[in-house]
């Protein structure tokens, strides 16, 4: 699942990605999968310094940003890759819009994130606490938004480890 960050991109053989999103891929081509966007109704800024400064005000306003779609039938999932950029020291807005809206009970989570600099600050925590009945795996990855172009051996090792 991608979180979508418009000013968060990555340009892998001449197409332009989210950061999210081409880690997604990556994993995506480890272990197989379907993948589903979190997209908004609403179009977020492009530019990075905007882009922070919209999802400070969200974050500040505890909005809870329309989705786009939701997933159809998540019954047909045990685990769940949820991928998201850290906005603040913490989830978007539209994850929690997300995470409010379904029940992964019995489902585990892995958590990854891109960030610029911040890791996962309390994310891991924020997730637990929304999802109380899934097991949320608390050694996710988490790639600087630096090394996201050169991340495929990263992603690899991680999934590696995951003994899926």
């Amino acid at each position: 699942m991608d979180a979508v960050a418009g000013a968060s991109r990555v340009v892998v053989d001449g197409a332009v990605l989210g950061s999210n999103q081409y880690v997604a891929q990556l994993i995506q081509a480890e272990v197989g999968g379907d993948l589903f966007r979190i997209e908004t109704e609403q179009t977020y800024p492009g530019e990075h310094d905007a882009l922070l400064e919209f999802a400070y005000n969200e974050l500040a306003e505890g909005a809870r940003p329309a989705l786009a779609a939701q997933v159809e039938d998540l019954s047909r999932y045990d685990v769940i890759f949820l991928g998201y950029p850290n906005w603040n020291a913490d989830l978007p807005m539209p994850l929690y819009t997300f995470l409010e809206s379904v029940d992964l009970s019995g489902k585990t989570i892995l958590p990854f994130t891109v960030h610029g600099g911040s890791g996962f600050s309390r994310t891991i925590s924020t997730i637990q606490e929304l999802q109380p009945g899934a097991t949320v795996i608390e050694d996710g990855l988490s790639i600087s938004r630096n090394s996201v172009a050169e991340a495929q051996s990263a992603v690899a090792e991680w999934v590696q480890g995951l003994d899926l």
